[in-house]
């Protein structure tokens, strides 16, 4: 009789729990790191308009954001069978490390006030502005949809995106990344426009733009398209794979 051989594997389950505990710790330490920061560059509480970071710092900054994705993409690669997975895995450990940093932030210092507080989100290419609440409701959406999908194929079931499901998403990401990158860009367009109007140059324009800058109208209609874009390829991943 043949000794019964264990399955080397964790269960789809235990993957989400432990990358879920990663994705918690590497939230306090983000929360952390940024109260520091906020420390140095704003001691009385952080609030637009934004202090000026020296050029070097901002570039230390591109390379600890960098860092940590490719930290939670490699959970996400060893996690996943296949590269869908693997991608899934990463959005699922991005979203929950993006919700707990803002739960860090708020049990260790208060911050936000409200899900509508705005905030600088990411610094590559340069600065994300957007309400909290707008990356909250991605991150809900990225675990979710990692959940579902992953959920169904280790239950058995064949899923296969179609060029259409990709294309859903990417436009829909796309069009999240647009709202939380158009007020800087709208910026930059304006201190272009500046310097060919004055004798100063278009990046002297562009910092007196910013240190004066206070975001108050985000457009909530593009990121509710681009989210209904990806929701409803998600939807319709799941509809044929049932057909399957």
């Amino acid at each position: 009789m043949q000794p019964e051989v264990k399955n080397p594997y964790l269960s789809f389950r235990s993957r989400f729990v432990w990358l879920a505990v990663f994705a918690v710790a590497m939230g306090f330490l983000e929360g952390i790191v940024v109260i520091y920061l906020r420390e140095i560059y704003y001691p009385a509480g952080f609030d637009f308009p934004l202090k000026l970071m020296p050029q070097e710092l901002v570039r230390i900054e591109w390379i600890r954001e960098t860092a940590t994705l490719v930290m939670l993409a490699t959970v996400g690669i060893i996690a996943g069978r296949n590269n869908l997975q693997r991608l899934l895995y990463f959005l699922f450990a991005f979203g929950v490390w993006d919700i707990v940093y803002y739960i860090a932030l708020k049990l260790l210092i208060g911050w936000p006030a409200s899900l509508l507080t705005w905030d600088i989100l990411f610094l590559i290419p340069w600065s994300w502005l957007g309400p909290v609440l707008a990356p909250v409701i991605s991150s809900v959406t990225m675990i979710f949809m990692a959940l579902l999908i992953i959920g169904r194929e280790e239950k058995g079931s064949r899923v296969k995106l179609q060029p259409l499901d990709w294309i859903l998403i990417f436009s829909g990401a796309a069009i999240i990344l647009y709202s939380y990158l158009v007020d800087v860009l709208k910026l930059i367009i304006e201190s272009s426009m500046l310097a060919s109007e004055s004798s100063t140059t278009g990046y002297e324009q562009l910092i007196t733009l910013i240190l004066n800058y206070i975001p108050d109208n985000y457009n909530w209609l593009l990121f509710i398209i681009g989210e209904l874009l990806i929701i409803s390829a998600t939807v319709k991943i799941l509809i044929q794979t049932n057909k399957r």
